[in-house]
C-alpha cells in the first residue's frame, strides 16, 4: 500500500527545523560514500518551451531511494494557467523496490532548498549573526527566510527585489507569521548587503546582482538562485573574497554559473573551493575559522535532499495517518 501526499499534506507535515536536521544526515551520507546520486538528466521539450529534469538518489545510510521529476515549461501560465515549474517525487521501498509514496515536489523542493541554506548558515555564519538580507521575494524565498531564522537569532530581515512594490509588500506581510524580526523593504542593495551578517541570494538573475566590495568581513552568503552554467548572482570579486563551500563540488562544476563564468574568464579557479558541505558536516574540513572571513555556500540542489526529505515525510505521514492510501497492484 502506497501513500499519495498532496501539497496540502506536506505543508502540515514538513517542519523546517526537522528538515534542517535531515539535511545534515543526507549531506553526511554523501560525504561518507553512503549515497548514490547520478547527475541529473535533462530532457528538452522544445516544441512546448519545456524541460524535464530527472533526479534519482539512493541514501544507503537512511535507507531511502527514489527520484524527483521537475518540469519547467515557460508557456504554462499564459497558455494553460498552471505553474511554470512543477515537481513530483516517487519514494521506493529499499528492500523490494515497491512504491511507498508519490508526493508533490514543489513545496518539498522549497523546504529542502531552504533547509540546506539553514544548515550552511548554522555551520558557517558567525554565532552572533542577527541581520539577514535576502535578494528575491519569489516562491522559494519564504523557506529561505524561515530556515535562516531557525538557526540564528535574526532581529532584522532586509528584503531587496526587483518585483513590483505590491508584490514585495505582499511577501513581507506573508512571512510575518513565521519570522519574529523587524522586516524592512530595502531600496539600496549595497546598503542592504553592507548591513548584513547573512546574505541569501534567491533570484533568477542571469547577471551579478551584488558587488564583492559590498560585503563586510565576517559575512556569510547563501547563493541559491543561479543553477545553470550561464546564470550567476555573484560577481567574480565575491568568489575571490570568499571561502567557498559547495553543496557538491562536482555538481557545481557542471551547473554553477557563479563559478563557471569566472573560470572561463580567467578570474577564478576551481582549486579555490574549500570543499563540500558534507565535509563540513562530518568534520573533515573546517567551516568558519575566524570572525573576519567571508563564507559562501553555493547550492545548485541535489537529489539526496529530495529523497531524504521524502523519506522523512513518508515516515511522519505513517505515524500521523496523513495522505491518501492506494494500491498500485489493484
Amino acid at each position: 500500500m502506497a501513500i499519495l501526499l498532496s501539497r496540502s499534506d506536506l505543508t502540515k507535515l514538513l517542519d523546517m527545523s526537522e528538515v534542517i536536521d535531515i539535511m545534515g544526515k543526507a549531506f553526511a551520507d554523501l560525504a561518507d560514500g553512503k549515497a548514490v546520486m547520478p547527475q541529473r538528466t535533462p530532457i528538452p521539450v522544445p516544441d512546448h518551451s519545456g524541460l524535464a529534469l530527472f533526479m534519482p538518489a539512493y541514501l544507503k545510510g537512511m535507507g531511502a531511494i527514489g527520484a524527483k521529476i521537475v518540469t519547467v515549461f515557460k508557456d504554462n501560465p499564459a497558455r494553460y494557467k498552471v505553474p511554470t515549474i512543477m515537481g513530483t517525487i516517487t519514494l521506493l521501498d529499499e528492500k523490494t523496490g515497491a512504491p511507498l509514496a508519490l508526493m508533490d515536489g514543489g513545496y518539498l523542493t522549497a523546504m529542502r532548498t531552504g533547509a540546506a541554506s539553514g544548515l550552511a548558515t548554522r555551520l558557517l555564519a558567525r554565532k552572533n549573526a542577527d541581520v539577514h538580507t535576502m535578494f528575491g521575494t519569489g516562491g522559494m524565498a519564504r523557506a529561505q527566510a524561515l530556515a535562516v531564522s531557525c538557526v540564528r537569532s535574526i532581529k532584522k530581515l532586509l528584503l531587496f527585489s526587483l518585483d513590483q512594490l505590491e508584490a514585495r509588500l505582499a511577501f513581507r506581510d506573508s512571512i510575518r507569521d513565521v519570522i519574529d524580526a523587524e522586516i524592512i523593504i530595502a531600496d539600496d542593495p549595497a546598503r542592504a548587503v553592507a548591513e548584513a551578517d547573512v546574505v541569501t541570494l534567491i533570484t533568477s538573475s542571469r547577471d551579478p546582482i551584488v558587488d564583492g566590495n559590498w560585503f563586510k568581513p565576517g559575512t556569510h552568503i547563501n547563493g541559491v538562485g543561479s543553477h545553470a552554467p550561464k546564470m550567476r548572482e555573484i560577481d567574480s570579486k565575491t568568489a575571490i573574497r570568499s571561502k567557498v563551500i559547495c553543496d557538491s563540488v562536482d555538481a557545481c562544476k557542471a551547473e554553477a554559473g557563479d563559478f563557471i563564468i569566472p573560470v572561463e574568464q580567467g578570474e577564478w579557479s576551481w582549486d579555490r573551493v574549500h570543499g563540500s558541505l558534507g565535509d563540513v558536516v562530518t568534520g573533515r574540513i573546517a567551516g568558519r575559522e575566524n570572525e573576519q572571513e567571508i563564507t559562501f555556500f553555493k547550492s545548485v540542489g541535489l537529489a539526496i535532499q529530495d529523497i531524504s526529505t521524502a523519506s522523512y515525510v513518508y515516515e511522519k505521514a505513517i505515524r500521523e495517518k496523513a495522505g491518501t492510501h492506494f494500491d498500485f497492484m489493484r
